[in-house]
């Protein structure tokens, strides 16, 4: 079901790509009236939300990718509390139990920021007429007979619990299955916890639910500890628009729509393009000495692969950038040094990607 899952939202993500990227374009350029512009920012709109479905399934398949890193999360928590309170309504109490010292977790701070929004909106589905929902970080000593069945060891224990109904026994055991939902047609995809479970398992940790009708339901997101110290967040700003030539790109990707949507953005940056279909025309065009200052590569492709592609650039032409897009976290051949672009992503996006190799903040 994984493998399946994880397949699927590759496709997607190679179909989402374009279809960002133009929508992106069509804003920044101001096409068409206001009927036009207001039309396009629905489509926008229509394609994020598409997006994070994907990010979703991805999490279910345990295939998104994922930058792990130190996280602080009762800081992550506290700076997230005003958008909780927002979110979940004026009906809805939001009480947080973060104290401040406890050491960090090993965890991708934006996947952890949706799996916590993703927790309180189902504690708020949870609690039609009013509630409480306590978010609360604790260091906790965990032993082989401990119900999150985690090797012994110390853990971080990430909190969301809520006065709601509760879940009868059946409930329960089905809460984490994708598309599983009580809350009636169209009104949740049943991948919510799915997809917490699955990034739970990403990160060599587990998810426990205790509830009971009536009672309450009580969600735990326990992560390895860190013996490192929080990274300070990268301040990531709007690429402005080139005067001068960046040089020379080398784009390859098997996917024509992506390849043309990803070309028009180098454009627009101040890169001269070259397009290989293949790994294997790419390979042709660097025998051939074809002079080129970047490469941008799709990491799966039939063949040669973007990873095999790259390393074989970075050995016969060293100080050459290299900047590979994928779709979703593949596990085998995949190099960690290599920078990543995710898809599906705007121009800004792989802007600051591009920003990064040169070493630019």
């Amino acid at each position: 079901m994984g493998q399946l899952t994880g397949g699927v939202a590759h496709d997607f993500n190679n179909l989402l790509t374009p279809i960002v990227g133009t929508l992106d374009m069509l804003q920044r350029r101001g096409v068409g009236g206001e009927r036009e512009q207001r039309l396009i920012s629905g489509a926008m709109q229509s394609a994020e939300r598409a997006k994070t479905l994907v990010q979703r399934l991805l999490a279910f398949a345990r295939r998104q990718p994922l930058q792990t890193e130190p996280v602080d999360l009762a800081k992550l928590v506290g700076d997230m509390g005003d958008l909780l309170a927002s979110t979940t309504g004026p009906q809805i109490r939001v009480v947080v139990d973060a104290p401040e010292h406890l050491p960090a977790a090993i965890a991708d701070q934006n996947q952890l920021e949706m799996a916590l929004l993703n927790l309180s909106v189902n504690a708020r589905d949870a609690m039609l007429e009013g509630g409480t929902i306590r978010i609360s970080v604790s260091l906790e000593v965990v032993d082989e007979s401990h119900r999150c069945k985690l090797p012994a060891d110390h853990y971080l224990c990430l909190c969301v619990a809520d006065t709601g109904t509760g879940m009868d026994a059946a409930t329960l055991a089905r809460a984490v299955e994708p598309f599983f939902s009580t809350k009636g047609v169209g009104k949740g995809t049943g991948l919510g916890l799915s997809m917490v479970h699955g990034l739970a398992s990403q990160l060599n940790g587990a998810l426990t639910i205790q509830s009971s009708p009536g009672l309450g339901t009580s969600v735990e997101l326990w992560l390895p500890r860190s013996a490192a110290e929080p990274t300070a967040a990268l301040r990531i700003v709007e690429a402005s628009e080139p005067r001068l030539s960046r040089g020379t790109a080398l784009l390859v990707d098997d996917e024509e729509l992506v390849r043309a949507s990803t070309a028009y953005m180098l454009a627009e940056l101040g890169y001269r393009v070259i397009e290989a279909a293949s790994g294997e025309e790419a390979m042709q065009l660097v025998a051939n000495r074809e002079p080129f200052d970047l490469l941008v590569t799709d990491h799966l492709m039939p063949g040669i692969n973007g990873t095999d592609l790259a390393r074989v650039v970075r050995t016969s032409r060293p100080g050459i950038g290299i900047l590979l897009v994928s779709g979703y976290a593949e596990r085998d051949g995949l190099d960690p040094e290599l920078p990543r672009l995710t898809k599906p992503f705007r121009k800004s996006e792989l802007a600051a990607s591009l920003a990064q190799l040169r070493g630019e903040s």
